[in-house]
């Protein structure tokens, strides 16, 4: 490092040896980034009195959990949360508006602590209308397209932020045994692996680097074995033993760990008879000392109520949903625990420590309100392209007759059946404008049959219940499929006597009716799972599954006639009959004992004519 003259140029040697000091010490820079967010949430929490510090672990909705805004300072509420119900105001600025007045009511306080505001984002901003909505995540496991997940959590990171939040109750990372269960779409895969680099990317995407005011706290849930549970009961029991909860289970939290996922949901199943939320030996033990989380561990809906109270914050709960009238029972029956010693100040501490922790992370103390030129963004076309693109690459054909696909786009006539075809809310299922979904168009959205129309030259004719008579159609593309459900509404049992294992009759018939006039037919099914659909199949030239495709139907229609090729490949083993569903678990690819229909990674394609084979065993 010489200077023209040939002395030596001090001024580039200082750099260059600064340069190396700091990439050795890059580690240590990081380090102590941790550190003095360490310090600052010790110099606050010293500074607490033990209302605060309950406040701090208090999460409430933004109506009726509040006699008025100014219990958010009185009562030292720590988070927010929007569910089901009121909306926070008219349209995006509105909703901004509503939390940041909460927000001043929590700065307001003597310590000035800021809230975290929670929204169920699982498949995009789906509590917003007008947002971009992705397929659900069983869709996003079909894809396999891990950068393309990373991406779809950056893009609904952004959306969520515009509309006032900063964290999100996504992703699921559940392991699903069985399609009895209400939840299936919601978890990526039967399989751990694709369902660990899922979680992974999709953790990535919405968190980013925390502080930026574009990305938000996510969430793994539900801990553990909400998928696993014995005849796929929504909250039942799940029989694994420890060892096979740790090897078939656990994996994807382990991943969501090693991302630095910011907060952990604990779900509302028990294990061999432990509920979940009292399972000190799972939340304390391994999640938070063995595998080293130091995040919040909140529980799911009232679940200090309906789980023992205090027991779920001994056994490791930091944050309580105190909700639908569970706000002054948690924190006056916790105050009262901690004065008999049935709960000690070090586990209050913990929990509140996580939090704070949190809220440093995401810069909270120093932006503590959304960015309004987000607002813009909501829905943009960019979106759409990414969520259209989804959409395409989460179909999988499981049947190609004689290569009735791509479907010629000079046809001179195509009939297209069924309410799905023309429905977003049914197209998109639960979790979207609300709670259980809707059957209804919602704004912005694309439906199937809107991008039929916008690809083909035919004439379309649209036969809704298939009561048309259309023997001289080239073809005909029946949209049939599962009606939008969440929960335990969705799940298949004595309770719920509407929700099948197969299509409806009344669905059937649409297939049947236009197979045995002879007509070529193209079935696309949407659901949130694997049906038993063995006749359907056979009686059709072609069959895809779309799963739950959400706002932008039209990706469909692009893959139908060709444009693109199919990507997808089964993320579950799909069943041959209703008779492997008669003991406590469903078809998966790791029980030999029976033989699906399709094996996990099954997939056909245009180019190959052939299976496309998974990358994950």
């Amino acid at each position: 490092m010489t200077s023209k003259s040939g002395r030596p140029n001090f001024y580039l040697l200082a750099i260059f040896v600064l340069m190396l000091f700091l990439n050795a010490f890059k580690t240590d820079i990081y380090i102590d980034e941790d550190n003095i967010i360490e310090s600052k949430v010790d110099s606050l929490l010293a500074l607490m009195t033990l209302d605060e510090k309950i406040g701090q672990m208090t999460q409430v909705r933004h109506f009726e959990d509040l006699a008025s805004d100014d219990e958010i300072a009185t009562k030292f509420i720590g988070s927010v949360i929007h569910t089901q119900g009121p909306t926070p105001g008219e349209d995006a600025l509105g909703w901004q508006n509503r939390f940041k007045a909460l927000q001043e009511k929590a700065l307001s306080t003597r310590l000035g602590i800021p809230l975290l505001f929670a929204v169920d984002a699982v498949h995009g901003q789906n509590t917003f209308q007008g947002a971009t909505i992705f397929p659900h995540n069983i869709g996003l496991g079909a894809s396999q397209n891990i950068s393309l997940v990373k991406e779809i959590g950056q893009i609904t990171a952004l959306e969520v932020q515009a509309t006032g939040f900063n964290w999100t109750f996504s992703p699921c990372v559940a392991i699903p045994y069985n399609e009895k269960w209400g939840r299936v779409y919601e978890a990526f895969s039967e399989n751990k692996e694709l369902t660990s680099q899922m979680a992974k990317a999709s953790i990535e995407g919405l968190q980013g680097n925390l502080k930026d005011d574009h990305t938000v706290m996510a969430t793994a849930k539900h801990f553990i074995g909400d998928g696993a549970t014995d005849f796929g009961i929504e909250g039942g029991n799940t029989s694994l033993t420890m060892k096979e909860v740790s090897e078939k289970l656990l994996p994807p939290y382990k991943t969501a760990v090693k991302a630095k996922v910011g907060a952990i949901m604990v779900s509302f199943n028990s294990l061999s008879g432990i509920s979940m939320h009292n399972h000190k030996e799972l939340i304390n033990d391994t999640l938070k000392k063995s595998m080293d989380f130091d995040g919040i561990v909140l529980t799911d809906w009232k679940g200090y109520s309906r789980f023992g109270k205090n027991e779920v914050i001994n056994a490791g709960v930091d944050m309580v949903m105190a909700v639908d009238g569970d706000l002054d029972v948690f924190q006056s029956g916790l105050k009262n625990a901690i004065a008999n010693d049935s709960v000690s100040i070090y586990r209050i501490n913990d929990a509140v420590k996580r939090i704070l922790r949190q809220k440093f992370r995401l810069g909270l103390f120093k932006n503590p309100f959304p960015n309004g030129s987000f607002i813009s963004k909501i829905g943009n076309q960019n979106h759409r392209d990414k969520a259209r693109q989804a959409v395409r690459e989460s179909l999988v054909l499981l049947k190609n007759k004689n290569h009735i696909l791509p479907l010629n786009k000079d046809f001179k006539r195509i009939v297209v059946v069924g309410e799905h075809a023309n429905n977003a809310g049914l197209q998109s299922g639960g979790w979207t404008m609300a709670w259980q979904g809707t059957k209804e168009n919602y704004k912005g959205a694309t439906t199937i049959l809107d991008g039929i129309k916008k690809i083909s030259k035919a004439e379309i004719i649209y036969d809704k219940d298939a009561t048309g008579n259309h023997v001289d159609a080239d073809v005909a593309i029946i949209v049939v499929g599962e009606t939008p459900y969440a929960e335990m509404f969705g799940d298949i049992n004595d309770r719920n006597i509407e929700n099948k294992l197969a299509l409806s009759e009344l669905h059937q018939k649409y297939i049947k009716k236009y197979s045995e006039k002879g007509i070529k037919t193209v079935v696309v099914l949407i659901s949130g799972r694997a049906l038993v659909t063995t006749k359907q199949i056979n009686d059709s030239d072609a069959f895809v599954a779309a799963w739950l495709p959400g706002s932008e139907g039209d990706g469909i229609a692009e893959v139908l006639f060709g444009d693109y090729d199919f990507k997808g490949k089964l993320p579950h083993s799909w069943p041959a009959s209703e008779a492997d569903f008669k003991d406590k678990y469903g078809v998966n690819f790791w029980d030999s004992s029976k033989k699906p229909l399709f094996d996990f990674g099954y997939g056909l394609n245009y180019k190959k004519k052939k299976v496309i084979k998974s990358n994950h065993k």
